[in-house]
């Protein structure tokens, strides 16, 4: 029985497969992570809740909020209703709009959410969403 000695066959580098592989796992998830963050959120809104929560905000233009107080902001920025109105007619003429997704607090009065949708199917928006927790 003969046993072969170690010889110059060891390699003494060391692997980086798996630190390459955590390494691009860890760029993954903070690019992931970042595109979640949402600027245009100002009002402080608490949704109501409900069982299927989808609502496909990827491909809407518009994000309307309503807080607790009735005060609308349009994209981030407070506006009125005469503002909303414009603003949406003067882009839903322009072709600019492909929806809206509205974002209402749960303790708001029904009226204004009512309110605010009229204003929005009046300006021709036929894809409209209500976000939901």
């Amino acid at each position: 029985m003969r046993f072969q000695q170690g010889g110059d066959d060891d390699d003494a580098s060391i692997q980086l497969t798996s630190l390459i592989d955590v390494v691009f796992l860890l760029l993954i998830f903070f690019m992931l992570t970042t595109t979640f963050a949402d600027f245009t959120r100002r009002l402080d809104i608490e949704l109501p809740e409900a069982r299927a929560a989808a609502t496909e905000e990827k491909q809407l233009k518009y994000t309307i909020e309503l807080d607790e107080n009735a005060q609308i902001a349009l994209n981030g920025e407070v506006v009125t209703l005469e503002e909303l109105d414009r603003t949406l007619h003067q882009d839903t003429e322009a072709g600019k709009v492909k929806g809206a997704v509205l974002r209402a607090d749960r303790r708001i009065d029904h009226g204004n959410v009512v309110r605010v949708l009229g204003i929005v199917r009046d300006a021709g928006i036929e894809e409209v969403g209500i976000a939901v927790r």
